[in-house]
């Protein structure tokens, strides 16, 4: 196969851009056809993608003779509905943006077609490619210097979410609400790095001060803003997910440790470099921390980014290291890291702790309604 891609793009909002940016650096890589309704992102999007043509549809980006491959960066709630349509079209390999749907029976209709689409079809995990997040997940699987890991914590303390085209991250009918929107990224994680499946979600969550005092033609507001989230899974293992949105003044913005038999692992990773104080100098370097019982004494490693990846995005550089392998998997050199399936699963994990917030009440993922293996077509 040849070494050129060219993408097409559906939706090209704030996240599409950070896309485009990180494409633009990928050898051999280009974007031909965008399809974007707003006209300002548009023009944004044309603006860094000079050689590509925007397109009147969705349907006009597919079938073009001189696309490759497809990235959805579309609002949430259109995933599901596009990835439908894109079958029914012709079956491009697609990097799809998380969280891959928003409601379980999406999951189920997504779970359905998978097992029919004939091309790649890889979620976009971000988290998995930051540097230090990959640097601790090494050291889980390896498993030396913590054994076998028996919990995992993921902190993240960080800004409120952002403004969007026509603010439809505003509310959970259109998000799948906080914890499938923002927190699919870290059940994703959770699965990864246990390499377990869950059995049971238990939360709790509130809106305690974001947006709050906002008004749309839709009502006020009810995304979540702060949640704690206990996952147990089937290895036995347990993890922990603290969420609160209104805590940007912190040094990092996900914190994440693993706790085994023979010591502890962490990783510390600071936000956006844009949102840093430039008063305060330089950001924080992105380290792993591996703190064994025996000898005791932590070993800190800087695990510092490619500062042109840095700058290319908002996730510590993940983007680009995403790319490269989507990119591999396309051209047939490599495959899908993320499967639909991996991104089905965080979505489903991330409804149970939506309804655990509601009820307060445990969610079971083994049987009843939020039963991941009936809910992908295993059970």
């Amino acid at each position: 196969m040849s070494t050129s891609v060219r993408y097409g793009i559906i939706g090209c909002g704030m996240m599409g851009q950070e896309h485009l940016r990180n494409i633009a650096l990928l050898p051999g890589a280009s974007v031909t056809s965008i399809f974007e309704p707003d006209d300002a992102m548009a023009q944004s999007s044309l603006a860094l993608a000079p050689g590509s043509q925007r397109a009147a549809s969705l349907a006009e980006v597919v079938q073009s003779p001189d696309v490759d491959c497809l990235l959805i960066a579309s609002p949430n709630f259109r995933h599901a509905e596009q990835l439908r349509q894109i079958a029914e079209l012709r079956a491009l390999p697609v990097l799809l943006e998380k969280p891959a749907c928003t409601s379980l029976d999406e999951v189920r209709s997504l779970a359905a077609l998978d097992a029919r689409y004939g091309a790649p079809i890889w979620v976009a995990m971000e988290y998995r490619y930051m540097p230090p997040v990959a640097r601790l997940t090494e050291e889980v699987h390896s498993a030396q210097h913590t054994g076998r890991a028996t919990m995992l914590s993921i902190r993240e303390h960080r800004f409120p979410f952002l403004v969007k085209v026509g603010d439809w991250n505003r509310f959970n009918r259109y998000t799948g609400g906080t914890l499938v929107e923002k927190c699919c990224h870290f059940f994703d994680l959770m699965r990864h790095m246990t390499r377990s499946e869950p059995v049971r979600v238990y939360a709790s969550a509130s809106v305690a001060n974001n947006h709050l005092d906002e008004r749309y033609p839709e009502g006020v507001p009810d995304i979540l803003d702060n949640a704690y989230v206990v996952v147990d899974f089937a290895s036995g293992q347990r993890a922990l997910l603290e969420l609160c949105m209104f805590a940007e003044g912190a040094r990092y913005q996900e914190e994440i440790s693993v706790v085994g038999p023979l010591g502890k692992a962490e990783c510390f990773v600071p936000g956006p470099g844009r949102f840093w104080p430039a008063h305060l100098g330089e950001p924080p370097v992105p380290k792993v921390v591996v703190s064994p019982r025996q000898p005791k004494g932590p070993r800190e490693l800087d695990v510092p980014v490619d500062p042109v990846a840095l700058a290319a995005g908002d996730h510590n550089g993940s983007t680009l290291y995403q790319h490269q392998r989507f990119n591999a998997a396309v051209r047939g050199q490599g495959r899908v890291e993320v499967t639909l399936r991996d991104g089905l699963a965080a979505v489903v994990m991330g409804l149970a702790a939506q309804e655990s917030a509601r009820t307060g009440q445990v969610v079971d993922l083994v049987q009843g309604p939020y039963g991941l293996a009936q809910l992908l077509g295993e059970g």
